[in-house]
């Protein structure tokens, strides 16, 4: 078994700035936590969902989002740990096969919000396995910055439900956190979509 230390790994916050810069069309969805501040970190937009102690959920809403909105790009930025908890999601996921859905899994093999601890993906869990495994059509692994360019195209393009696990350093940028008002984050989503609020 090949341990993340030993893992060819890219500096997350690079990754994700760069892929939302090519993707500006996309709705993104945020696991908690670390992907909320990455996604924040490259520039607040009002299509941005940042999800706040809803553990496990990321793909789940993501999923009813692309489902509701088929002619946008609909991205989940989430981290390891958060997608191992909604783990079952992927099933509904490929059943479902939305084309414009594309879920993106910052796996740094740790859960960097309880104090680093190795997750799943470090003692032996094959996320691209499980993936592929649930019947989602395009699976990849990534390890460099500059697989975001294609991955942006492919987001565009949305031409298939795509699982992606990046592999990034366990280090820990600053935080930079986004707007933790429920409420606002949803209208603002909702009003970026031309819906009233409620």
């Amino acid at each position: 078994m090949q341990t993340r230390e030993n893992s060819a790994a890219m500096d997350r916050r690079l990754f994700v700035a760069r892929l939302l810069a090519k993707t500006p069309d996309a709705l993104v969805v945020t696991g908690l936590g670390s992907a909320s501040y990455d996604v924040f970190a490259a520039g607040d937009r009002d299509h941005n969902y940042y999800l706040w102690g809803a553990m496990g959920g990321a793909s789940s809403v993501a999923l009813g989002i692309a489902l509701a909105q088929p002619t946008r790009p609909v991205v989940v930025i989430t981290g390891d740990g958060e997608q191992m908890m909604g783990i079952g999601s992927l099933a509904t996921i490929a059943a479902k096969s939305p084309a414009n859905l594309s879920i993106v899994v910052l796996d740094n093999g740790h859960y960097g919000e309880t104090g680093m601890q190795k997750s799943h993906s470090s003692l032996g869990t094959d996320l691209v396995a499980v993936a592929r495994g649930f019947g989602i059509a395009e699976v990849q692994q990534l390890q460099t910055v500059d697989q975001a360019d294609a991955l942006a195209e492919h987001i565009n393009a949305r031409k298939a439900t795509t699982f992606v696990q990046a592999l990034v350093h366990a280090d820990e940028p600053p935080r930079a956190l986004p707007p933790r008002d429920g409420p606002f984050i949803k209208n603002r989503f909702r009003s970026a979509l031309g819906l009233q609020p409620f």
